[in-house]
């Protein structure tokens, strides 16, 4: 089996780190991201800033204040 990449996320088949799940409140994030209350899910944080990556809607949390 291949050695875990970022935040013990395997690669997928194709190389590519599989993102967190689109259900995952912001609370149970390991850092969770300011700007979203914690019953927030990561889909909905993802829409909101139109980002994939949870690295990506961080930064644009960020820039949204």
């Amino acid at each position: 089996m291949k050695e875990p990449g970022l935040d013990d996320r395997y690669r997928n088949e194709d190389g590519r780190i599989r993102q967190k799940r689109g259900d995952t409140k912001n609370k149970n994030l390991p850092q969770p991201i300011l700007g979203f209350s914690p019953e927030t899910t990561l889909e909905t944080m993802r829409k909101k800033t139109g980002k994939t990556s949870e690295k990506d809607v961080r930064e644009a949390s960020k820039r949204r204040r």
